[in-house]
């Protein structure tokens, strides 16, 4: 039998970070709150928003959008992906993304909820009518080090 207890968020209502990678992240389920079966956040990001090419060594990625358009690279194939589009992303597959709308949002699922760490260490809270914090790839790269949730393979690839 589950210890665990029912999570229900309404809309706006979840931790807001700032990721150090570019964009802001509602945290919708933590890894805690699902027993570690999956962390799911919300995404927003402005264009031209890029991620270098990585992997997730230990975890799936699944991006479902909801707004906005997004390119994927899946080892070196792009295709665009809009709203109510899914990209399900194998551990192990080198990927990237940018932001090719305006602004694009979407949810992003990792199963199992191991990378956790990862995105708290590389983001800062949030808090209603705070400004973005800078892009910092060094502050990406360091927390992929200590955690090794994702591995950098290279720079963004657009």
């Amino acid at each position: 039998m589950s210890t665990l207890t029912a999570t229900v968020r309404d809309s706006g209502e979840g931790e807001q970070r700032w990721f150090c990678g570019g964009g802001k992240h509602t945290w919708l389920a933590t890894s805690e709150e699902t027993g570690g079966s999956f962390l799911l956040f919300d995404f927003v990001g402005e264009q031209g928003k890029v991620t270098p090419v990585h992997i997730h060594p230990a975890s799936d990625e699944t991006f479902y959008v909801l707004e906005g358009e997004i390119l994927l690279d899946l080892d070196g194939a792009r295709r665009p992906l809009t709203g109510g589009g899914i990209a399900v992303i194998p551990r192990g597959l080198p990927h990237a993304f940018m932001v090719t709308s305006p602004e694009a949002r979407f949810l992003t699922l990792q199963t199992p909820g191991t990378d956790e760490e990862f995105y708290r260490i590389a983001s800062e809270p949030a808090p209603e009518g705070s400004a973005p914090v800078p892009v910092d790839f060094d502050r990406i790269r360091e927390a992929a080090r200590q955690t090794g949730a994702i591995e950098i393979l290279g720079p963004p690839p657009f």
